[in-house]
């Protein structure tokens, strides 16, 4: 991206939408932010807190607007819809937010046909295939928040565990971003060192259930700050913006993002989280990282969820 400057648009204005609008302003990733809502009083009131504070930012319009004011925007992150409730999976929001997104991914495509979207809605891996679909748009250029902020609570509990930086942890969680996901502690090293081997020479404290439990609280992190605050936002917000660096940026960074499958893993015609080389184009390439039979058996079983699930959308 070479022009002077950056048009972001987030279609959204919940917890999830506003909070992402924050993060992407402290770190001056945007020259112009626009926020759409059907609730326009709501966005209005985001919009007039954030731009309270731009004379402690880099300098950035923020504006509360309509999908008109989304023109010529170079990503669109759509965080609309319905969030889970406590007690909902995120698959039960299916036909819900499959309803909304069929009222907001056409005019996103009408006013910024050359965008990269990125999907933050839940069900993410659905919303995001539902989008590609809708949208007409190849599919580097639709992108799932997938797995990007599952593999981050990962890397934060095991350092924790093991009582080193979480940037030193190089691990994924992959597949749905929900209940069938999966870690690849085949793939999980800390400095290098496979976890199994680090457990036996150094950390002499894993016992048999510690990667269970680990995984268990992984998996079942936001409905835990569902049941506490009513909301996750601070950290998807996060994540969200590390996927808006790379991509504006052009980094190559290699992002967990929720991907259309093309046979990779045996798994065809599905949107999943994958490490993925993430860039100016959007999606440069997919990984297909080395797992071993265990994994790549469950990670083809999450597919098959997802794959059951958008069979009770009726397109």
């Amino acid at each position: 991206m070479n022009k002077k400057g950056i048009k972001i648009s987030i279609i959204g204005a919940g917890f999830v939408g506003a909070t992402t609008a924050y993060a992407i302003m402290t770190e001056g990733l945007a020259s112009e932010i626009v926020i759409v809502d059907i609730d326009k009083e709501k966005a209005k009131g985001e919009v007039m807190d954030l731009v309270h504070g731009v004379s402690f930012v880099k300098p950035v319009d923020i504006i509360a607007g309509d999908y008109k004011d989304t023109k010529d925007s170079d990503i669109v992150i759509i965080t609309a819809g319905a969030g889970p409730k406590p007690g909902e999976t995120r698959l039960d929001l299916i036909n819900k937010n499959y309803k909304v997104f069929k009222s907001i991914v056409p005019p996103v495509v009408e006013n910024s046909p050359n965008s990269i979207i990125v999907v933050v809605s839940n069900p993410v891996d659905i919303l995001t295939y539902v989008t590609y679909k809708l949208s007409g748009f190849p599919p580097e250029r639709v992108i799932g928040s997938g797995t990007v902020l599952d593999t981050s609570r990962f890397k934060y509990l095991l350092s924790k565990h093991f009582q080193v930086d979480a940037r030193n942890i190089h691990s994924y969680i992959l597949g749905e971003h929900g209940d069938s996901e999966i870690a690849a502690w085949s793939l999980t090293n800390i400095a290098g060192i496979n976890v199994d081997d680090y457990c036996k020479t150094i950390c002499n404290k894993c016992d048999g259930n510690f990667k269970n439990s680990i995984y268990e609280n992984v998996k079942n992190a936001a409905y835990e700050v569902l049941e506490r605050k009513g909301n996750t936002s601070f950290a998807v917000a996060l994540a969200v913006r590390r996927i808006v660096e790379a991509i504006i940026r052009d980094e190559d960074s290699i992002l967990t993002v929720s991907t259309l499958l093309k046979g990779e893993f045996g798994i065809e015609d599905i949107y999943m989280g994958i490490p993925c080389v993430v860039g100016e184009t959007g999606i440069k390439r997919t990984l297909e990282v080395k797992l071993n039979e265990e994994e790549l058996k469950e990670l083809r079983e999450s597919a098959e969820v997802l794959n059951n699930s958008l069979k009770e959308i009726n397109y």
